[in-house]
């Protein structure tokens, strides 16, 4: 390694022991997780301290320009803080639509005004997004979709509905996708954001089967929103739309999914299905979960390449669609093991009976089914493969 590298290692060993909290270095609880926005507050006064401390130097979006707020680290610098944060297990800063997916469009295809009004402040984590793509009648045939931008003036007139738009009841702004020309389908979609707050925006949380609300619909009536909100060209943003979801789909299968037992999957076993000779004692289910850490790490490993090769090009490209789908399979066998190991006592929703764990890993599993749906459902993700991966085409 060079003697730069070697000095920005240790400038940011010097950094983190001065600036993360040592509450920042233990695992996160679910009611800690920081999303940031206008209306965040901060159960640990240390997480507010944190992502002040990363947002001023840019290391939440660490690869971004400094001109936009971001830290303008190179890749090389990049994978040392990754290492450094990991050596100290710090926890995330921030989780952001903005970061993961919002963000690099941006970059990518706004215009240098939306750019300096959006970036940092996605970088400070001082605005949460949502995203307004899915609708009740287009979901898997998403360019289907009928809320409708009309010009008026200076503003565009939106008028429609979108479902499955994540934490829509938390959010400050969305980025959405519109029907701005009715003459053609993919050419007539535009990329346009907008304030949640701005009249005719109402939301209502779904409940799943699991409990929690996650989702909600999201309606628009009479909203008017600046045309310099359009992101890149009027009627070009199914290109915008293919893009961001390819950043969704790379950043679900990196992030992974959480929830569930925090003890690893043997040790599960062990507890609950027994322990013969220090290993778990049914050898099928011993078997499986081999089988499971072995994908689990293969699969680690291939996003990791495909992290460092993707660095060379423009971003992710169809094989992300890959990635979410064996993620998102990999994720649903995991909860599968779980309750194979744990058995009733992964049954439970209420009571005495069952520890705050036990009750987690069940609705997890629950949880975990929409897996296969967000980012693009399996069925989709596989035509992707299908068509842009192995070339087929529609009559193969």
């Amino acid at each position: 390694m060079s003697e730069n590298l070697e000095a920005f290692r240790k400038e940011v060993q010097d950094w983190l022991a001065e600036n993360c909290p040592p509450s920042m270095r233990t695992p996160m609880p679910e009611d800690e997780t920081v999303w940031g926005g206008r209306g965040i507050t901060f159960k640990n006064p240390d997480s507010k301290k944190w992502l002040d401390a990363m947002g001023s130097k840019g290391w939440t979006c660490p690869t971004w320009p400094k001109e936009y707020g971001g830290g303008g680290l190179s890749k090389e610098e990049t994978n040392i803080l990754h290492q450094e944060l990991q050596r100290i297990n710090a926890r995330p800063a921030l989780l952001s639509f903005g970061i993961w997916m919002l963000g690099p469009v941006l970059l990518e295809y706004a215009n240098e005004e939306q750019k300096k009004e959006h970036l940092p402040k996605i970088v400070r984590g001082e605005i949460r997004w949502c995203q307004g793509y899915s609708e009740p009648g287009a979901g898997s045939d998403l360019a289907g979709l009928q809320t409708r931008a009309v010009e008026d003036g200076d503003h565009f007139v939106i008028n429609g509905q979108k479902v499955w738009t994540s934490y829509a009841n938390y959010a400050d702004w969305i980025f959405c996708l519109v029907r701005t020309d009715t003459s053609v389908k993919h050419e007539g979609i535009s990329f346009i954001l907008f304030d949640m707050t701005s009249p005719g925006v109402t939301t209502k949380p779904i409940k799943l089967i699991s409990g929690s609300s996650p989702f909600c619909e999201t309606f628009f009536d009479d909203v008017r929103v600046p045309k310099a909100n359009l992101v890149g060209r009027l009627n070009g943003g199914w290109e915008i739309a293919k893009r961001l979801l390819q950043h969704e789909r790379a950043s679900i299968s990196a992030a992974g999914f959480t929830g569930g037992s925090s003890m690893p999957m043997q040790d599960v076993a062990k507890e609950y299905a027994g322990e013969k000779d220090g290993q778990v004692a049914d050898g099928s289910l011993r078997e499986s979960i081999a089988r499971h850490r072995m994908d689990s790490q293969a699969f680690q490993l291939t996003l990791k390449r495909s992290a460092e090769e993707s660095k060379a090009g423009m971003g992710p490209g169809a094989a992300s669609s890959i990635f979410k789908y064996f993620g998102a399979e990999l994720n649903k066998k995991k909860y599968d093991l779980l309750m194979d190991a744990m058995g009733t006592q992964a049954l439970g929703w209420e009571g005495d009976g069952f520890s705050a764990e036990e009750l987690d890993v069940t609705r997890s599993w629950l949880r975990s089914k929409a897996n296969s749906i967000e980012g693009g459902t399996t069925e989709i993700n596989l035509n992707v493969v299908a068509k842009r991966v192995l070339g087929l085409n529609d009559h193969q």
